[in-house]
Formats: structure tokens, C-alpha cells, sequence
């Protein structure tokens, strides 16, 4: 008894001392402890939303394309491919492949998952994507029958996807989880429970082992992945870490590998108590301000959107509060996107030029102009997932406001809580950041078409816009395209269809034992590609 008294005041003075309390790693094995943000609300590829879901299932399933290193697409589950002479018949040979239950990864499984996707019963969030897909609108709009969506399977090893129109950015649209195969005998057995630990069947490089609420999901090495024996890690740990300063404490003590966001402000210190470590780079993406025009009339009123906006000091909330390189943003597809209008010649809301103080004097006159004045002031509720970074940049946004009249007041809530109200509309105004899902302007631009659903948070509608991103997916010369592209973001806009505040950069802290991690702008680092150096 004393002995075991003597042990455990040992283990708690560790623990007050700061030892690392890393997950126990079985003997010989490779074991990668990943900080993931939030906690997942599904793992169920045709109906996930947010980016940290992305990251696991990205591990656990793979589509015909796949993430290299650097984010550029490879060969996944299709070894190879080739396109038609008009650019709608993409035709894919699928390698030999095995569930990780050691059944045969078929073409039919990809048919089955993309179906799923567009069923309308299956309420994905990302339906849209497909509608690239011949009649994948029509499918997923209930005006088709599943059977009349144009991918089909000639053989057990083939894929055909015939497509709307053309989309030479297919195989980046490809390694999306919206594409992703679903293995029919586990779904038709256990419905949407089939994402269950034990239940779980993938194709990718691990399995799911075990999900414990609130504290980590576990995977392990899929032996049956195709290309398992060059796949160094053994079992990956995902943490949610919400709190970005306590998983640096994590990453510093070595109990966490790597985390995928620090706080923004905390960036030069890092670079000096943990150098090489915090990991920054331009990203595919843009944090913004979503209004709910569909319940909230003030919102609907194009004065009082310009007004807030306008009144939004980018430059501070670049340069002095978040401070790690973040660019402030007039415009909404980041400039660094592949296809785009060069640098100079792209899209900016009109009124970017003018001063600080101008702006907030003409915010004043537009809110008085719709009827908003110091006696009748406007009164609006942020709505916000309660990551330390972004309740910082909301903080700044309401005094913004408050310098104009207007009475914000924020409500805070888990990242899944408050996209499920962005989500079914339970918001006035939402934070939120838009990671490009694939390297294409229209990743971007697709999100305000007025038939995208949830994820035009904003309900933004105007056939305008709609007929020229038409038109762009029409036209085959790509710098005519980008310039009918820039054309309706300059219209979207001229409407203030949102507040785009900042262009956002990557924030890693990734240890330095980690090996194989390339930095890149999509900010997509599958596991099987990383490694760790031995504890010294």
C-alpha cells in the first residue's frame, strides 16, 4: 500500500512538473498524437462538413484522386484515367484495392457513394459539388432518379463519370469526400450507423479503432490499403483542442505531435520558445461574415450590409491583433487561387480605397438612411465558435460597431453548434472562414449560386450571377473564363453579399520530430506521408 502511495505521488509531481503525458504507444510501434481542433460531428464521408472532419476521413477513405505531400492530386483509388475529346467522358481504372474488411474495393462502390451524396434523402450539406456531374442536379432535387445520374460502372474496375459540362479541375474536385466511394454492404446493413467503431469500413490507409467523446478517436494501420507497406505510422491519436493554447503546452511537452492551428498573436513568441515548430503560410482561404437575409429584414437592406462592412477595420485586425501575416480582404476568392485573374486585375468592393475614418462617416449616413439611428439603433447577435482566435477578431468587429451606432452582441458556442445553426439558419450574423475544397476560383464562387443550399449561409440570389458562373463553366478558354468569373465576384460584390475580412494563413505547430510533412496553401497533410524520428 505504501508503495503504491509512494508511486502515484510520484506520477502526480511529474504531472505537476510538466512530464509529458503522452498516450502509451505498444513496443515497436509508430504512434502519431494529432490536435484536430473540434470534435468531429460525423465521420461519414457523403455527409461531413467541417475541415477537421475532412482530416480523419481523408485518412480512414480515398477517391479516385488523392492528396500528395504538397496537396497536388495523385493517383488514389483509380491508378489511371482518360478524358474525352470534349472534356464531359472522364473514364477511370480503379487498381486493385480491398475494404478494410478484405472485401474488394469495386467500381460500384463509387457509383453507390456518389449517389448517396445527391440523394436527397442523405441531406449532404456538399451535394452541390456534384452537379458538375451530368444531372446530378436533377438527382439530388428529386426531378431524377438515382439511376439517371451520369456515372456508371462497365466493370468491377472501371468508372465512368460523364459530366455537365467541363471541368478540367476534376481530379483536384475528386479527392473531395463528397466523392468518395461508400461501401455498400456496410451501409445498406446498418444504415447511418454504419460510421460506428466496429461498424466502420474504409478504403484508405487506417481503420477507425475507437471514438471516445470528448477526449480522441483512434485509427490504426489498414493492412489491407493497397499501399500499406509504405504507410510508417502504425496508430494516429485525433485530439480536439479548442483550447490552442493548451495544445502548445501539449505540443511543447511532446504529448501532442502536431496541432493544426496556434493562436494567431502568439506567433513571434512561438518562433522564439519553439523554433521550427509553428509552421505559417499563405492558405487557400478567407475569413468572413455571413448575414441572415432569409429571417432578418435589416439584412436584406444592401445600405446596412455596406455599412457594416465598411466599418470592419481590416487593417487592424491584421497587422496589430492577429499579427502572423494575415492579409487584410476586399475581395473573396483569395488572389493565390490557380485559374484566376492576375494580380491587380481581380474583383474589390468599391469603397476599399477610402480612409478609415471616411468609411465609418459614410456606415454612419447609410444606417441612418434605412432608418437606424441613436434613437433607434440597430441591434444585431454574432453568432460564433468559441475558438480563441475568432472570439478575438469578433471582439474587434463589435467594437467596430459599436464606434457607429450599432449594439452587437456575441454568442459563442462550440465550432459544430454554431455551424449547425449557420447551417439551419439560427443565426443573425456568423464568423466563419471558407477553405478552398479544391484549387478553382469557383470552390469560392460556387458558394453563393443561389441552388448551392446550406452553405450559402447568406442566401445570397441573383440569376445575374448564377447565368455567368454558367457561363464560365461553358467557356473553354481559361483566361476568357477568368475574367467572366471575375465578373460575377465583382457583382457579388457591388451587393455585399458578405464581409470578407481577412485572407487567412496556415498555423501549424508541427514537432520536430515529425518527418514528410510538406507545408502547402490547401493545408492538406495526409497521415500516411508523415513519419516520426525516434524519442531521444
Amino acid at each position: 500500500m505504501i508503495r503504491r502511495a509512494v508511486l502515484l505521488l510520484a506520477l502526480l509531481l511529474a504531472a505537476c512538473q510538466g512530464e509529458p503525458q503522452r498516450a502509451a504507444c505498444p513496443a515497436g510501434k509508430v504512434c502519431l498524437e494529432y490536435g484536430n481542433n473540434s470534435e468531429p460531428q460525423t465521420l461519414d464521408p457523403q455527409k461531413a462538413n467541417l475541415v477537421d472532419e475532412a482530416a480523419i476521413i481523408g485518412d480512414l477513405m480515398m477517391g479516385l484522386t488523392t492528396d500528395s505531400p504538397d496537396a497536388k492530386p495523385v493517383p488514389g483509388a483509380a491508378e489511371r484515367w482518360t478524358t474525352s475529346a470534349d472534356g464531359l467522358t472522364w473514364t477511370f481504372h480503379l487498381r486493385p484495392a480491398r475494404w478494410s474488411d478484405g472485401r474488394p474495393v469495386t467500381a460500384d462502390d463509387f457509383v453507390f457513394g456518389m449517389r448517396r451524396t445527391l440523394d436527397p434523402k442523405t441531406a449532404s450539406i456538399y451535394a452541390y459539388l456534384l452537379y458538375v456531374i451530368e444531372n446530378g442536379q436533377a438527382v439530388n432535387e428529386g426531378k431524377a432518379p438515382l439511376t439517371a445520374l451520369g456515372v456508371r460502372a462497365p466493370d468491377p474496375r472501371t468508372v465512368e463519370i460523364r459530366l455537365a459540362h467541363p471541368a478540367p479541375y476534376l481530379p483536384e474536385l475528386l479527392k473531395h469526400q463528397s466523392f468518395f466511394p461508400a461501401p455498400r454492404h456496410v451501409v445498406e446493413r446498418y444504415g447511418d450507423g454504419w460510421v460506428q467503431p466496429g461498424r466502420y469500413v474504409g478504403n484508405g490507409p487506417f481503420r477507425l479503432t475507437g471514438w471516445r467523446l470528448g477526449d480522441r478517436i483512434s485509427v490504426e494501420k489498414n493492412p489491407y490499403f493497397w499501399d500499406a507497406a509504405n504507410v510508417c505510422l502504425d496508430r494516429v491519436n485525433y485530439y480536439p483542442t479548442p483550447d490552442v493554447v493548451s495544445a502548445e503546452r501539449r505540443v511543447a511537452r511532446g504529448e501532442l505531435d502536431l496541432n493544426t492551428r496556434f493562436q494567431s498573436n502568439r506567433y513571434e513568441r512561438l518562433q522564439k520558445t519553439m523554433p521550427g515548430v509553428a509552421r505559417t503560410g499563405v492558405s487557400l482561404a478567407t475569413a468572413y461574415l455571413s448575414f441572415n437575409t432569409r429571417d432578418v429584414a435589416a439584412f436584406r437592406d444592401v445600405r446596412v450590409r455596406r455599412a457594416l462592412s465598411m466599418a470592419v477595420d481590416r487593417d487592424f485586425i491584421t497587422a496589430k491583433l492577429l499579427r502572423a501575416g494575415q492579409q487584410p480582404a476586399y475581395a473573396f476568392t483569395p488572389p493565390i487561387t490557380a485559374g484566376y485573374v492576375g494580380a491587380g486585375e481581380g474583383p474589390r468592393l468599391r469603397w476599399a480605397g477610402l480612409p478609415f475614418a471616411e468609411r465609418q462617416a459614410q456606415a454612419r449616413r447609410l444606417l441612418a438612411e434605412a432608418g437606424y439611428t441613436a434613437a433607434r439603433p440597430l441591434k444585431l447577435t454574432i453568432t460564433t465558435p468559441n475558438n480563441t482566435d475568432t472570439l478575438l477578431l469578433m471582439e474587434a468587429v463589435q467594437a467596430d460597431w459599436r464606434a457607429i451606432g450599432v449594439q452587437p452582441r456575441i454568442e459563442q458556442n462550440e465550432a459544430g453548434v454554431a455551424f449547425a445553426a449557420y447551417r439551419n439558419r439560427a443565426f443573425e450574423i456568423g464568423s466563419m472562414s471558407w477553405y478552398g475544397d479544391f484549387n478553382d476560383p469557383v470552390t469560392f464562387l460556387g458558394l453563393f449560386k443561389s441552388d448551392t443550399g446550406a452553405q450559402n449561409y447568406g442566401d445570397y440570389k441573383n440569376p445575374a450571377y448564377d447565368a455567368l458562373l454558367a457561363a464560365a463553366d461553358q467557356e473553354p478558354d481559361l483566361a476568357e473564363r477568368a475574367r467572366i468569373l471575375a465578373r460575377a465576384e465583382q457583382l457579388m460584390l457591388d451587393e455585399e453579399a458578405m464581409i470578407p475580412v481577412y485572407f487567412v494563413v496556415n498555423r501549424n505547430l508541427v514537432s520536430r520530430r515529425v518527418t514528410g510533412w510538406v507545408d502547402n496553401a490547401p493545408n492538406f497533410h495526409r497521415t500516411r506521408w508523415l513519419c516520426l524520428k525516434p524519442q531521444r
